[in-house]
C-alpha cells in the first residue's frame, strides 16, 4: 500500500480478513485509527465488540465507532501520517438498511469522497456475500445486492484489492 493509496480487503466470515487488514495497517508505521461500523443489537454482539475493543487496547489503535456517517467520519480522520482501518463495510450496509437509508446514495457519497481524495490511506474490510446460495427472502437478497455493488465500487477505486480465504491472501488488484 503506497502512502496515498487505499487497500480493499474482502473475504468470507472468519476468513482472516480483519487480522490481515490489521497487520497491513501496523506495517505502514503510521498512526492507527480503527473505524468500527458495528452496532450492538444483542448480548452476543455486545460480547464481540467488548472482545474486539480489549484486543486493540494498548496496541496503538485509536478506535472510533460510527455505524452510519462513514464518509463524513473518514473525511475527518483520514489524515497524513495516519492510516484508517474501516471494519466493516457490510455491517455499514446492514446499518443503513436498518435505518431505512438510501443505501445507493450513501455508497455514492462514500465513493465520491474516495475519488476526490481523502487525507490519508484507508483500509476497507468487507465480506464477500455473493459466493453462497441465493437468499430465500427479499431483505437478505437486497442486502446481498447492496453489498455486492458496494464491493465492486470500492474495488474499482482502491489502489490494491486482496481476497482472504482460510487466512491466505490472494492479490486481486496489485498496488501500482
Amino acid at each position: 500500500m503506497t502512502a496515498l493509496s487505499h487497500l480493499f480487503v474482502l473475504g468470507g466470515a472468519r476468513s482472516g480478513k480483519s487480522a490481515y487488514a490489521e497487520r497491513r495497517a501496523r506495517d505502514t508505521g503510521l498512526s492507527l485509527t480503527y473505524l468500527a461500523t458495528s452496532q450492538i443489537f444483542d448480548a452476543e454482539m455486545a460480547e464481540r465488540v467488548s472482545r474486539h475493543r480489549s484486543e486493540r487496547a494498548g496496541d496503538g489503535w485509536t478506535t472510533i465507532e460510527e455505524p452510519l456517517a462513514l464518509g463524513e467520519t473518514l473525511s475527518r480522520v483520514a489524515v497524513p501520517g495516519g492510516v484508517v482501518l474501516v471494519d466493516c463495510l457490510t455491517l455499514w450496509v446492514t446499518n443503513l438498511m436498518m435505518a431505512e437509508r438510501d443505501v445507493s446514495a450513501d455508497v455514492d457519497r462514500l465513493v465520491g469522497l474516495i475519488e476526490g481524495g481523502l487525507g490519508g490511506p484507508v483500509i476497507f474490510v468487507s465480506n464477500e456475500t455473493g459466493l453462497g446460495i441465493v437468499p430465500d427472502n427479499k431483505m437478505a437478497r437486497d442486502f446481498r445486492d447492496h453489498a455486492g455493488r458496494l464491493n465492486q465500487r470500492i474495488a474499482a477505486v482502491a489502489g490494491e484489492v486482496v481476497f482472504v480465504a482460510a487466512g491466505l491472501a490472494l492479490v486481486l488488484k496489485p498496488s501500482a
